[in-house]
């Protein structure tokens, strides 16, 4: 049997301000946005190509304190060309960061260890990760 992980919550003060940092900046495509009331409405965006979602929402979702959120993980195989993707969007990313070493040589020397960081308007925290074996 397989277990997928699907969708993460994460938790943002500002519905409409956060669907437009993800979207816009981050490029996630807009699964749905639903509004069941005025206190129920659950927005789920995807990264390009992956198979887990996030969801921002209220009403429906786990109540956690916005911004709480830390760590969150995307790979991409061309770390150069996500740093300038993130820069040119508008998305204050830092510079490239090598973070430990490969254990043995791999062909680009980014692979598994390189990484950039930036966080939301709420200041959930994500990471983004080379590893072009995936691509």
């Amino acid at each position: 049997m397989n277990w997928t992980l699907e969708v993460v919550i994460v938790p943002v003060s500002d519905l409409d301000r956060a669907k437009k940092f993800y979207a816009d900046q981050l490029g996630f495509t807009v699964d749905h946005d639903t509004v069941i009331s005025d206190e129920a409405r659950i927005i789920q965006l995807t990264p390009p190509g992956s198979g887990c979602s996030i969801v921002i929402g209220k009403g429906l979702v786990p109540d956690m304190p916005p911004g709480s959120l830390k760590g969150l993980q995307l790979v991409v195989p061309d770390l150069k060309q996500a740093h300038a993707e993130l820069v040119g969007r508008g998305v204050e990313v830092s510079d490239i960061q090598v973070v430990g070493q490969n254990p043995q040589p791999v062909p680009n020397p980014l692979d598994n260890v390189g990484f950039v960081f930036f966080t939301d308007p709420d200041g959930n925290s994500w990471g983004v990760q080379q590893i072009s074996s995936r691509a």
